[in-house]
């Protein structure tokens, strides 16, 4: 089982570097379903860690396919269908920001030891620099130092801000960034309490 997974990744390795620069080689359906079946040969429900955490949708499985590259028609229907299962609250979606700060902070969660019930956190600064003033942080996505202090808090700006924040591929499909509203990791309140720390004035994040 390992080998066939040696095989195949040095096959994409070896196709990678066929290409010109600027293209992108895919992988076929049946290469996407030869690994999935390898990885459930491998892997055992654990705790909270099932096996339904090897179920590709038709999201994760279009951006496998195509190198998270997909046709613009493609792309765009499925971030339709995905914005459209965006449950968003009504009235003001700006929470505590105090409580947004140590959700960001938090990177605990989904792991097969937690105990049911034990929320986890958003785990944002491992991707992103959020506060001007802080020398730690992740680089994998966009900083959002001065996030609310470029762009407002506006109704539209809560939204759109909620929304990137349950769904990001609901706006980019191919986005690395978690869905972290739509798979349950973070709550409604937890969400609107990150939105706080991105859209409020007070929030370090834009002094």
């Amino acid at each position: 089982m390992k080998r066939s997974l040696i095989v195949l990744a040095s096959a994409t390795l070896a196709a990678c570097a066929s290409v010109p620069v600027g293209e992108r080689p895919t992988v076929t359906a049946a290469e996407l379903d030869h690994v999935t079946r390898v990885l459930k040969q491998d892997f055992h429900a654990r705790g909270q860690a099932t096996m339904s955490r090897l179920e590709l949708d038709e999201v994760q499985r279009t951006c496998n396919l195509y190198n998270d590259h997909p046709p613009e028609d493609v792309a765009k229907r499925l971030e339709a269908a995905q914005l459209n299962e965006i449950k968003f609250p009504s009235g003001s979606l700006i929470g505590n920001w105090q409580n947004g700060e140590k959700i960001a902070q938090n990177g605990r969660g989904s792991m097969w030891s937690d105990k049911p019930g034990v929320q986890p956190g958003g785990s944002c600064y491992n991707c992103h620099q959020i506060q001007p003033k802080k020398e730690a942080y992740g680089t994998i996505g966009p900083s959002l130092a001065g996030y609310g202090k470029a762009r407002g808090n506006s109704p539209e700006m809560q939204r759109y801000t909620y929304g990137r924040i349950y769904n990001s591929k609901a706006y980019s499909l191919c986005s690395p960034m978690p869905r972290l509203g739509h798979a349950g990791s973070l709550n409604e309140q937890q969400i609107k309490d990150l939105v706080g720390l991105l859209l409020d004035p007070a929030s370090p994040v834009n002094q």
